[in-house]
């Protein structure tokens, strides 16, 4: 495995009076993708956070291609972009359920000790759990 999908359909509080998915939802889309992505590890962010490690995102990219719609079913690719140390960056890939491409984009996320509130190295069973993870 090397990428996980994960299929919404675009409600219409996420769009604007003419039916187009206001800009700032792709971020939401993408955040479903990652927390999906985890899941697929048996992972969620409230274990992690459980576990004294959050996840804030530190820096998040979308670059736009076509515009999504109400009611549409989309399909958010998410993989991993390379395997993680202090922080974990992944790719996505937002396309309809037809296969046209809507937006591409990447996030870096830090790894945060809960406790001491400074950046920590990503936790052991995380790296145990990608390391069959093909890049």
């Amino acid at each position: 495995m090397n990428f996980n999908e994960t299929k919404i359909r675009v409600r219409y509080g996420e769009t604007d009076q003419m039916g187009v998915v206001y800009h700032a939802n792709y971020a939401v889309y993408f955040e479903v993708g990652r927390t999906e992505w985890l899941r697929e590890f048996g992972l969620s962010y409230s274990g992690m956070e459980a576990d004294g490690i959050m996840l804030p995102v530190v820096s998040l990219n979308i670059n736009y291609k076509n515009s999504a719609r109400y009611d549409d079913v989309l399909k958010v690719k998410t993989m991993l972009k390379k395997m993680p140390t202090a922080s974990i960056e992944f790719y996505y890939e937002l396309t309809t359920e037809s296969g046209v491409l809507l937006a591409t984009g990447s996030t870096v996320l830090a790894f945060i000790d809960k406790e001491r509130n400074r950046p920590t190295r990503c936790p052991k069973y995380l790296l145990d759990k990608l390391q069959d993870y093909s890049l």
